[in-house]
């Protein structure tokens, strides 16, 4: 099983940044996807962005398209995810996700371990 702690949330303002970063740990070498979700009070967990473990591929969705940037440090079992221009709406509890599963990586029924989550509060 895999483990995954995630870190960097905090309290900005719109306009602001913020780096979420996710480590993972335990049998990491099964892992086919590392994925992003958030959950706001009252909504369902959506998909935020994904990275294949092994080689280039990025996914993102739309509302955060050209915003948030997704990258990995195998080296240090770690996922980050590079906020910029925060918004109010982007407040949500936010998710770290690991997968090994080949289908698709935007839903959350393909992650078989998830983090405890990280607080990301926005202020207009």
């Amino acid at each position: 099983q895999v483990q995954l702690v995630e870190s960097g949330g905090g309290l900005v303002q719109a306009g602001d940044s913020l780096r979420l970063s996710c480590a993972a740990s335990g049998r990491t070498s099964s892992t086919v996807y590392m994925g992003w979700f958030r959950q706001a009070p009252g909504k369902e967990r959506e998909f935020i962005s994904a990275i294949r473990w092994v080689g280039a591929s990025t996914y993102y969705a739309d509302s955060v398209k050209g915003r948030f940037t997704i990258s990995r440090e195998n080296a240090k079992n770690t996922v980050y995810l590079q906020m910029n221009i925060l918004k109010p709406e982007d407040t949500a509890v936010y998710y770290c996700a690991a997968s090994r599963s080949y289908g698709d990586p935007r839903v959350t029924t393909s992650y078989n371990a998830w983090g405890q989550g990280t607080q990301v509060t926005v202020s207009s």
